[in-house]
């Protein structure tokens, strides 16, 4: 698709902000428009708008992608959300590590126990290491106290929280952005552990860089999702 418009813009409406595109607020695909509740989110929208060149390309378009996916399908689609993402917490990529070989093992234990630690202190879940591919069942009580966190969250959290959980395999580092204890650069680097490994001894091949490139601008939209739906999300 052609680039249609020539300046974009923002604006205020009552309590909420658009991004205009020659004047006119952008629609989302399901041609509702697209109403965005902090300045600072209707900036990142508009930055993505007004980066692009004659042909339009929606897949680098990600703080947008996220907005319009809340606003078409929340609150609708709230409790599958929810579901989706508490499914993640008895098979959570940070409690399956491997035995051997036993610098991979080390690794995993030395990247990933930090945040199941964090995790413990902060919403006093502790969640076990299993060293098999097996799924096990979270330990009991583990869903009654996080899901009243996830709950808790609007819309728009849990459309980040959604995506942060989904690219990652972890409810975990899912969390962890969500509360702004962990940069997407690391949130990478932490999920893409046992890939990257294999990329130091077997060398790395284009389909892979292209797809650690796309994942590592995935959470990097996350973060400026999370970070313009000021003020802070502590839950």
């Amino acid at each position: 698709m052609k680039r249609f418009f020539k300046q974009v813009g923002i604006a205020r409406h009552g309590d909420e902000w658009q991004v205009l595109l020659d004047g006119k607020p952008i629609r989302t695909p399901l041609r509702r428009t697209l109403a965005l509740p902090t300045e600072a989110l209707a900036r990142a929208v508009a930055v993505e708008w007004e980066g692009q060149d004659e042909e339009l390309q929606p897949a680098t378009m990600r703080v947008t992608r996220l907005a319009t996916t809340s606003v078409d399908l929340m609150p609708e689609r709230r409790q599958p959300a929810i579901r989706q993402v508490m499914d993640y917490l008895g098979t959570d990529m940070l409690c399956y590590r491997a035995s051997d070989p036993r610098d991979l093992a080390q690794r995993q234990d030395e990247a990933w126990q930090p945040w199941l630690d964090w995790l413990a202190g902060a919403f006093d879940v502790r969640l076990p290491v299993h060293r098999t591919v097996l799924p096990q069942e979270a330990p009991a009580g583990a869903e009654e106290r996080l899901l009243p966190v996830v709950e808790a969250l609007d819309g728009w959290q849990l459309v980040a929280l959604h995506a942060a959980v989904t690219i990652t395999h972890s409810l975990v580092l899912g969390l962890a952005m969500m509360e702004a204890v962990l940069p997407a650069d690391e949130a990478f680097e932490v999920a893409q552990l046992d890939t990257l490994y294999q990329v130091e001894h077997w060398g790395e091949d284009p389909e892979i860089t292209r797809r650690h490139a796309g994942l590592r601008a995935e959470l990097e939209a996350v973060e400026r999702f999370v970070q313009a739906l000021a003020p802070p999300l502590r839950m």
